[in-house]
């Protein structure tokens, strides 16, 4: 059995003759579609990710999230926060594949990249929810952090409201000054502004930083307007959380993960009895999140493998329209089953 591989140079292929804007829907129907089969009760949620915390050389986390569609297939991306990749290796702070198995046999079916697909999935989310909680006449996007996450928050966003604005702030000025070229494709003009500026201008507010465990809020506890949304996507850490412990206790908060965001999300900050609704039940039902539209609302999204597994499908369905891919033996089958050294050799093992 072959192994189907999309190295970088076809996943930039796939991006390139599908197109961003393309790809980017593609996503987003695809994850609204499967919450609302969680929310329908058709398939269950992924289980909580593990991982391995370090502190030095670079401090960060390691991180595997499993998915399984029974009787199909079996998906789990590895992937590592490293916020000094950037400054210190000229890598992204994301850094992930992600590969998918055959449920029955266990074999590796498909192995891919999973830096873009992360940023989309994770953007596409974004997406999802915003599209429920936030009001449909959305022009202010304000964006907290604005590093890699920024850019697919940005462009998600931008193909489901009619924005006219985003303003956006970092604590790291190249970051700030490179943001504008890097979403120019979006057609949204950018504007740089302090974080009380866009909590009170912004109708909707993704976070999205590298705030160290400990040292959020990354929003000031001042005056916003009443219906705002936010997407609070940075929170990945046990201790590391983004908004004021004010606003989430009386925002309408609903998470991708119940679970996982009570563990390492917002959601961290809330008590056992503060509510936390579950994302697909309100894709199952979005009047439900119609209704809290004019007040405060937050997306507590900490991401989990099913999002991953739908993403990995648009891209290997792009990939089989388009021809692209290599199928390689990664595992050994020996010829016979029983004998792991009956080795099949290959034409120029076997001239050996």
């Amino acid at each position: 059995m072959e192994t189907w591989i999309l190295d970088r140079r076809d996943v930039a292929a796939v991006t390139a003759l599908v197109g961003r804007d393309a790809l980017m829907g593609r996503v987003v129907g695809r994850l609204t579609e499967g919450f609302a089969d969680i929310g329908h009760g058709r398939r269950e949620l992924s289980p909580l990710r593990g991982g391995f915390t370090r502190s030095e050389p670079v401090p960060g986390i390691l991180e595997w999230m499993p998915h399984r569609d029974a009787g199909d297939s079996v998906t789990i991306k590895t992937v590592a926060y490293s916020p000094g990749n950037p400054t210190h290796f000229s890598l992204p702070t994301i850094i992930g594949t992600v590969a998918r198995y055959d449920d029955t046999t266990g074999a590796l079916t498909a192995l891919m990249d999973g830096v873009l697909l992360t940023a989309i999935r994770t953007g596409a989310a974004s997406a999802v929810a915003s599209r429920l909680l936030a009001r449909p006449d959305s022009r202010v996007l304000g964006l907290i952090g604005a590093g890699a996450q920024a850019v697919t928050q940005a462009h998600a966003l931008s193909l489901v409201f009619p924005l006219e604005q985003v303003l956006v702030w970092d604590t790291d000025p190249a970051h700030l000054e490179s943001f504008a070229r890097r979403a120019a494709f979006t057609g949204v003009p950018v504007r740089v502004a302090d974080p009380a500026r866009i909590a009170a201008e912004a109708d909707i507010v993704c976070t999205a930083t590298s705030v160290a465990v400990g040292g959020g809020p990354v929003l000031p506890d001042t005056g916003h307007r009443a219906h705002l949304h936010i997407n609070a996507v940075g929170a990945d850490l046990v201790g590391k959380t983004e908004l004021p412990r004010a606003w989430l206790r009386r925002a309408f908060t609903v998470a991708d993960h119940p679970e996982q965001a009570r563990r390492e999300g917002e959601s961290q900050q809330l008590g056992p009895a503060d509510p936390v609704t579950g994302l697909a039940g309100l894709v199952a039902d979005p009047q439900r999140a119609r209704d809290r539209r004019d007040g405060l609302t937050v997306f507590d999204s900490t991401g989990f493998a099913l999002e991953d597994a739908l993403a990995m499908e648009v891209f290997l369905e792009a990939a089989a329209e388009h021809g692209l891919g290599t199928r390689m033996s990664i595992e050994h089958h020996p010829a016979d089953a029983l004998d792991p050294y009956a080795l099949q050799q290959t034409p120029a093992a076997a001239s050996l």
